[in-house]
């Protein structure tokens, strides 16, 4: 199976595809524009152009009009065409949430009360960590009440999950599960950037077809419909329709070749994440029997038909130009021998039960076979927040086994993210559904474990005028200080969705608190920069949709130099004095080995801003370049053959703010070790 950088490579090639279809497209469009005005010249001026009496063949006519109307004809169709298609990149430029809101549908909010909405919510932050992706926002299609939804956005750490609302009440929390599974799957796979793309420039193909529509409607509801001008008027019109529609037929031909192998991708990988086939054949089978199918009733629902999980728009020719493959193979695929009638009288009730709506209850139910693999408890809170992060685990895989890691769907990290859940303190997950809860929980991750430090701390934010924010985070220490390395990325994650719902000044508070904070002591760690580093790169606002990396290695090596000197010094031990020198050469000798440049060690004094460019260059990387850094900087931390969960989490931080989403690497550690 390909690797995720793999994917992210072949979606970028993907693009380079639909440019020059694209352009093929424009072309077609182009020269049947010009036959139709071609035939409305001849059809106005044809008596003075050809000879009375005489067949003229249509080569001959063609050639009898004037230069300049093909040359016009030409030069205007094609502006129109990439006038409208850039406008609607442009408006698509907000990414996900312009599609989310495009469709009319509505955010969650990360507090939500609704069982329904917080059970969506918990499948989605359950398979966000998990994964290593950051928690999506989440939408509801309130008016819609078929079986469907969709994933959208320009990046991973900005896309969107939207769901229909008979998706909420049809579907128990298994079946809800598989299709939300299917979705980060189409996140993972690089699929969404190319959705969005397609949505601009069908829209440009499309239009001409739309004009000639207004024209045939312009003419028929006309007092003036029997003049003879009239009749041309609906001619040109009812051409332009027919050329619109032709371009729609083959539009929707590439939608149909390209979705179909993506889907049976995405649900093969919704299987290989929940480990629950039975969950995703389930929620196909009740497209199946539902009187409204996966149908979505939105203008839109032709344009995004290629995004959302089931067939959203009845088409012609028997399901020829479906863009999704039908509902019974998609089943057999998946699970073999399914049998819907047997299934539809055993399967769970779409209801959340009461208890369900409890979030110490919510989704934590485990088969016997899952829990064998191991609990995890409150043990794994580690007292002082200290205590722990020098474990390590014997870690057995390569560089390069290690770097295939990222993007990886797999279900034991689904169960260990649930029973990870379960351990935080329900407190600091009722904060964190807040957008001030949120903010003051981030404050208070970075709050120091010594009373002294912390004091100042607290004071720099006093003196900054931000007396609420270092208060508030203030009585979140006790909840905190008892998180280990293994909880701040998962932690971040749950805060970041409410911190995004505040407001552009709450955020700059945000984001100077944490300056304050960290400078506070003089003293600036590897961990408290990723975490500035990543909580800022997600609250930037984006102007417009950020292009995938093309850089090499070489272009950014004193860049991907800094980030690895900082990685290998950060992973050696405090204590390990005399040899220290030694392990931090040894780790740049080993990531630079396997990134093949030579590294230059950093001089000079070493700043936040130094240090956050280095990360955003890196971030330009070519995909299958940031595969050879991961490879480079898995292979220092790991260079004596294991992990401490400090480096462990360093590195999924790290990935994070590269956009290379990293799961739980240490979900195996028996929990009871890591309290020792």
């Amino acid at each position: 199976m390909a690797t995720f950088f793999e994917y992210q490579n072949q979606a970028r090639k993907n693009t380079r595809i639909l440019v020059l279809l694209y352009a093929l497209a424009v072309v077609a469009v182009i020269i049947a524009v010009d036959l139709v005005l071609a035939a409305a010249y001849l059809y106005g001026f044809g008596d003075h152009l050809l000879p009375r009496g005489v067949a003229v063949g249509i080569t001959s006519a063609l050639r009898a009009v004037p230069t300049s109307v093909y040359v016009w004809g030409a030069i205007c169709t094609g502006a129109l065409i990439f006038g409208v298609s850039m406008y609607n990149v442009f408006k698509l430029g907000g990414g996900g949430r312009t599609v989310a809101e495009m469709v009319g549908a509505r955010r969650v909010s990360s507090d939500t009360r609704d069982p329904l909405e917080r059970r969506l919510l918990n499948v989605v932050e359950e398979m966000a960590i998990a994964s290593g992706v950051r928690v999506p926002a989440v939408y509801v299609m309130d008016e819609e009440r078929g079986i469907n939804a969709f994933a959208a956005g320009y990046d991973i750490s900005s896309s969107v999950v939207a769901v229909t609302r008979g998706t909420l009440e049809s579907l128990n929390r298994d079946e809800l599960q598989g299709v939300i599974g299917h979705e980060f799957s189409h996140i993972l796979n690089g699929d969404m950037r190319l959705n969005i793309r397609m949505l601009g420039v069908l829209a440009g193909i499309v239009f001409i077809g739309s004009v000639g529509e207004f024209l045939m409607r312009s003419v028929r509801s006309s007092r003036s419909s029997r003049s003879s001008g009239s009749g041309g008027i609906f001619a040109i019109g009812l051409a332009l329709f027919v050329i619109g529609m032709v371009g729609l037929f083959f539009a929707r031909v590439i939608k149909a070749a390209v979705a179909r192998q993506r889907e049976f991708l995405a649900d093969a990988s919704s299987v290989q994440f929940t480990r629950n086939p039975d969950g995703i054949a389930g929620a196909l089978d009740q497209i199946s029997a539902a009187s409204q199918g996966a149908l979505i009733g939105s203008r839109y629902a032709e344009e995004l038909s290629h995004m959302f999980f089931g067939q959203s728009v009845k088409l012609w020719f028997g399901g020829l130009l479906d863009t999704h493959p039908p509902i019974d193979e998609r089943i057999k695929r998946v699970r073999p021998g399914f049998r819907p009638g047997n299934y539809r009288k055993l399967r769970a009730s779409p209801v959340p039960a009461p208890a369900e709506t409890e979030e110490a209850a919510e989704g934590r139910r485990l088969s016997r076979e899952q829990a064998a693999t191991g609990v995890l408890t409150a043990a794994t809170m580690l007292p002082g927040g200290r205590r722990g992060a020098d474990l390590s685990a014997q870690w057995g895989r390569s560089a390069g086994d290690s770097a295939r890691l990222v993007g990886t769907l797999d279900g034991g990290k689904v169960d260990y993210a649930a029973r990870l859940l379960d351990a935080l303190p329900a407190a600091l997950r009722d904060k964190l559904r807040d957008k001030n809860g949120a903010r003051a929980a981030l404050v208070a991750l970075l709050l120091a474990p010594d009373d002294d430090v912390m004091l100042a701390q607290l004071e720099a934010l006093n003196g900054a005028g931000l007396e609420a924010l270092g208060a508030a985070a203030r009585e979140l220490v006790p909840l905190t200080r008892r998180l280990g390395p293994a909880f701040q990325l998962p932690v971040i994650d749950l805060g970041l969705p409410a911190a995004k719902e505040s407001d552009a000044l709450e955020q700059a508070e945000l984001l100077k608190a944490l300056d304050l904070v960290i400078h506070a002591d003089r003293r600036v760690t590897l961990q408290e920069f990723v975490v500035l580093t990543l909580v800022r790169n997600q609250l930037a606002l984006r102007a417009k949709p950020g292009g995938m990396g093309n850089k090499k290695l070489a272009e950014v090596k004193d860049a991907a130099s800094l980030v690895l000197s900082l990685m290998a010094h950060a992973g050696i031990r405090q204590d390990a004095t005399g040899k220290r020198g030694e392990a931090v050469q040894a780790a740049l000798d080993a990531g630079a080995k396997e990134l093949g440049i030579e590294i230059t060690p950093p001089t000079g004094t070493l700043t936040l801003d130094r240090a956050g460019g280095a990360l955003e260059a890196l971030k330009d990387l070519a995909p299958l370049q940031k595969a050879v850094l991961i490879r480079g900087l898995f292979a220092a931390v790991s260079v004596d053959g294991t992990i401490r969960v400090m480096e462990a989490g360093l590195m999924r931080m790290v990935s994070a703010v590269l956009d290379c989403p990293l799961p739980p690497l240490l979900e195996s550690i028996d929990p009871a070790t890591l309290a020792a």
